[in-house]
């Protein structure tokens, strides 16, 4: 008699595999169309797989808690031939697998149509550890890894899909290598990171001349370093106009209720951002005392709490590193960051003296949530920023 499989279907959109947590008949019982025979769970909800016809349960090939993706063999059933026929499939003349010892063997069954679609049906981008079985997320939960732990492993199931054999084969392939233990600070940065990358960010940036800031810096009897300059500017900036700082929470942009920005301190195996809260309403001198005393609290690592958290968005002198290019990214609580690069000294067309002249350039970067900030706005907040910073006296 043929044989019919029973097939793994595309339970969902966006499910490539789903885990079997119960079987609902043995191997010898008798079943009818569409009853249920498998329960399986996805990483969305639990479903029953359910019998392409009516016939005997022939073989059961899956086992308990094992994951299988879309369109895997997870048993066969032994119909009638006008049940075969009615299902739309033809009895061949081949053989196909042993029925049983004696040597006997079933025919197999082929359909009719050609499928118009070749592959299975999974969704092109469900690759990698995009989706997880909830199997393979309670093992990394126990194991407290993150799927972008898993952003290196090329997976073997449908579409790509990281399966729990992959997963269990890179874990033990890890144990081979030399393992060192990350810093509670590295995890910390690494876990901030990872909620920021949740969202869709860019980066937008323009080269200013920064020879006023730098003549205003050389005047002044304390020294503001550039990143506060750059600070100053951005808060200027964002009290005119706070809807750029502001979060997209469900429907509504939340608008921040003062301006207090923070600033990146690179301190051991981490970064730190203290924050200067009203940065809109202290002016640049009276700022740079408060903006010093963090600047040695944070390298300490001994910030207090009323200096901590709670801004609305960040400044970081990259150029202290050499770099005159950058796109950082964003703390999840906030949408914006705003980078400084290295000071060049380039030409500069001068129209009054019809020449070029020397002048001291650097990068201003600006990294957003495009969700709440598009390109022309955040272009309009650095050219305010620039233009902030070329007036320096006025911070």
């Amino acid at each position: 008699m043929p044989q019919v499989p029973i097939i793994m279907p595309q339970l969902g959109e966006s499910i490539a595999e789903a885990t079997v947590i119960n079987l609902l008949v043995k191997e010898g019982d008798r079943v009818e169309a569409d009853q249920d025979v498998i329960e399986v769970e996805t990483n969305k909800a639990t479903m029953n797989v359910t019998a392409p016809g009516a016939g005997r349960v022939e073989r059961i090939l899956v086992k308990l808690n094992e994951s299988y993706p879309v369109g895997a063999v997870l048993g066969r059933l032994e119909v009638t031939q006008e049940e075969a026929e009615r299902l739309g499939l033809d009895a061949t003349k081949e053989p196909a697998l042993p029925a049983n010892g004696n040597g006997t063997q079933k025919p197999a069954v082929q359909a009719r149509v050609e499928p118009t679609v070749g592959g299975l049906p999974v969704p092109a981008l469900a690759q990698g550890a995009t989706y997880m079985s909830p199997r393979m997320k309670a093992r990394m939960q126990e194991l407290g890894l993150h799927a972008a732990d898993l952003a290196g492993l090329a997976g073997s199931g449908a579409g790509g899909r990281v399966t729990i054999q992959d997963f269990e084969k890179f874990i033990a392939n890890l144990e081979q290598n030399k393992l060192t233990p990350a810093s509670t600070m590295r995890v910390a940065v690494a876990d901030a990171m990872r909620r920021s990358w949740t969202r869709p960010l860019a980066t937008v940036a323009r080269p200013i001349c920064v020879d006023a800031m730098l003549e205003h810096r050389k005047r002044s009897e304390a020294k503001p370093g550039p990143a506060l300059y750059a600070l100053r500017a951005l808060a200027i900036a964002l009290a005119e106009n706070s809807a750029p700082a502001g979060r997209l929470i469900g429907n509504n942009i939340v608008h921040p209720t003062s301006i207090d920005v923070g600033f990146a301190v690179e301190a051991e195996d981490g970064v730190l951002v203290p924050v200067l809260r009203n940065a809109n309403k202290i002016r640049l001198a009276e700022l740079l005392p408060r903006y010093n005393e963090l600047v040695t609290l944070a390298r300490q690592r001994r910030l207090p709490p009323d200096a901590t958290g709670g801004s609305i968005a960040t400044v970081t002198n990259f150029g202290t590193f050499g770099l005159t290019w950058a796109t950082p990214i964003p703390l999840p609580e906030q949408t914006l960051v705003l980078g400084m690069g290295a000071g060049r000294v380039v030409p500069s067309w001068d129209a009054a003296k019809n020449q070029f002249v020397p002048a001291t350039e650097a990068n201003l970067t600006l990294s957003f949530d495009h969700r709440v900030l598009d390109g022309g706005a955040a272009g309009r907040m650095l050219a305010r920023i620039a233009d902030l910073m070329a007036q320096p006296e006025k911070l």
